[in-house]
C-alpha cells in the first residue's frame, strides 16, 4: 500500500511541477554576464554599465540573426532575440529603480543610459520600420516590438525625468552647504 502512496504522490507532483517548468524561461544572462554583476551590486555606475553594455549586445545579436543567411526561421530567432533584450532592459530599469530608491546618486551613469536609450530607440525603430515592408515575417514578434518600443521611450522618459530630479537635488545640497 506504501508503493502505490508513494507512486501517486510522485505522479501528483509531476503534474503540479509541469506546467512551472514548461513556461520557465531562460535567463539572457550568460554565467560570467551574472559573476559579473554579482561583482558590481554595490557599485551602481559599473552595474548600470554592464547592463547597458548587456543589452547592447542583445540587439547586435538581433541584427546579426537578421542579417545571416543561414538563419532558418528569421521571425522566431528575431522574437526571441528581442525578448532576451527586453529582459536585460527590463532588469536595467529595475537596478535603476533600486538604486533611486537608496538615494544613490546616478547622474553620471543616467547620461550614459540615457545614450543608450536614444540608440536602442533608433534601431528598434528601423526594424519596426523594416517589419513594416516584410508584414508576413513580423507577425511572430510585432507585438513583442511594439512593446518593447514602448517600455523603451517610457523608460527614456522616466531616465530623463530621474536625471533633472537628481540634479535639482544635488543644486540644492550644494546650495544648502555653508
Amino acid at each position: 500500500m506504501s508503493r502505490v502512496r508513494v507512486c501517486i504522490v510522485c505522479c501528483a507532483l509531476s503534474l503540479l511541477l509541469s506546467p512551472a517548468l514548461s513556461e520557465r524561461r531562460r535567463d539572457p544572462l550568460t554565467t560570467p554576464e551574472i559573476n559579473q554583476l554579482r561583482d558590481t551590486a554595490l557599485e551602481p555606475d559599473l552595474r548600470l554599465k554592464l547592463y547597458v553594455k548587456f543589452a547592447r549586445a542583445r540587439l547586435a545579436l538581433l541584427e546579426q540573426a537578421r542579417s545571416d543567411p543561414k538563419t532558418t526561421d528569421r521571425a522566431l530567432a528575431t522574437h526571441d532575440r528581442l525578448q532576451d533584450f527586453l529582459d536585460v532592459y527590463d532588469e536595467l530599469n529595475e537596478n535603476i529603480d533600486t538604486y533611486a530608491d537608496r538615494k544613490s546618486d546616478l547622474r553620471k551613469v543616467l547620461k550614459t543610459v540615457i545614450e543608450a536609450d536614444t540608440e536602442f530607440q533608433a534601431k528598434l525603430r528601423a526594424l519596426h520600420d523594416s517589419a513594416d515592408t516584410a508584414k508576413d515575417e513580423a507577425k511572430p514578434y510585432e507585438f513583442l516590438l511594439s512593446n518593447t518600443l514602448e517600455t523603451l521611450d517610457s523608460s527614456a522618459q522616466d531616465h530623463r525625468q530621474l536625471l533633472s530630479e537628481q540634479e535639482e537635488a544635488a543644486k540644492h545640497k550644494k546650495a544648502a552647504k555653508p
